[in-house]
């Protein structure tokens, strides 16, 4: 069975309080032992030398188990406060999910 990667990148919009941005921080890493069948959890700044963001401030970046695992994590309880958190601070936001093999 193949891990499922899941990204989300997110740009804040002007004027995002570093509390704002520290809750988020916060809810992200709150997911870890609360959602089953995570795997692994990153989150922060681009931290990229190639400056190729398009504005793209921040990044979440959370290995699944399998497929069912990240299914389940997304109208799990801990995850609606992450989004929630990110949707009233967010200018955009992109999701992407990935098989890995």
């Amino acid at each position: 069975m193949s891990h499922v990667h899941h990204v989300v990148l997110v740009h804040w919009k002007d004027g995002t309080s570093s509390e704002a941005l520290e809750a988020v921080a916060d809810a992200a890493r709150a997911c870890v032992g609360a959602i089953p069948g995570i795997v692994d959890l990153t989150e922060g700044p681009s931290v990229s030398p190639e400056g190729l963001e398009q504005g793209y401030d921040w990044g979440l970046l959370i290995a699944f188990a399998d497929a069912a695992a990240r299914d389940a994590y997304l109208p799990h309880p801990v995850h609606r406060v992450l989004a929630d958190l990110i949707g009233a601070n967010a200018a955009g936001v992109v999701v992407f999910d990935l098989a890995a093999t």
